[in-house]
């Protein structure tokens, strides 16, 4: 469904991702892993047309969108969670939902039932302003956001950072569903190592820019976590 060949990705001239080639397949759960600051956000953004340049191929669906910008990429079917949420905090959790919706090619602008399905609270919120709602909250309404772009994939980021621990499981148990119910792609950057082992299909670590380990989820050893993940 997604690949990504030979990819270097630049914040002004410093290259952040260098030789980086990834895949995810139609349905797939991927995680990719790694310490802080090695290239996992920059990859996400790679994938969305965030950083300031890239080389190399960013097939999806069998069109090079490497060149493509963000906005476009968005029409093809890409939600994007990213770290910190995004959310618009004037916005209302209707308006900040109903955003998402602008990168649909049929022209719907609603709130998708799926998006109150697994996230009740946010029935009860719409006519709340987004800043006052809780961390937890905030995250359950970047991924209803996402929802209503209608996608295919969604690309989320550490989206159980900062939670607070109650709402942690109900996140994770919605990225599953997601996944093994209704047939969305995940790549998901991830620390917690045991959720990336419960929930993906495939992983990927990265170290300094570059991917050093790859696999199905059953090769992700304790030996491969320790060598490039603890601290």
């Amino acid at each position: 469904m997604l690949e990504m060949q030979d990819i270097a990705s630049y914040y002004g001239n410093t290259p952040v991702l260098q030789n980086v080639s990834v895949s995810v397949r139609e349905g797939e759960f991927l995680a990719v892993l790694g310490r802080n600051g090695v290239g996992k956000t920059t990859l996400l953004k790679t994938v969305m047309g965030l950083t300031d340049r890239t080389e190399g191929r960013i097939v999806l669906d069998g069109k090079d969108i490497a060149g493509a910008p963000t906005h476009e990429r968005a029409l093809h079917g890409l939600g994007y969670v990213p770290q910190g949420r995004g959310i618009i905090p004037r916005f209302t959790v209707r308006e900040n939902i109903v955003m998402g919706s602008f990168a649909r090619r049929d022209g719907k602008r609603e709130i998708p039932d799926l998006a109150f399905k697994l996230f009740p609270v946010l029935r009860e919120s719409l006519g709340r302003m987004g800043g006052v709602l809780s961390g937890g909250q905030q995250q359950q309404l970047a991924i209803a956001r996402a929802l209503a772009v209608n996608p295919r994939l969604i690309l989320l980021d550490e989206p159980t950072e900062g939670i607070q621990p109650n709402i942690v499981e109900q996140i994770e148990q919605a990225i599953l569903r997601l996944n093994r119910e209704h047939g969305i792609t995940i790549i998901l950057v991830e620390q917690n190592v045991a959720f990336a082992r419960r929930a993906a299909q495939r992983f990927v670590i990265m170290e300094k820019g570059r991917v050093a380990a790859e696999g199905e989820v059953g090769k992700l050893t304790d030996e491969l976590v320790h060598r490039h993940m603890a601290v």
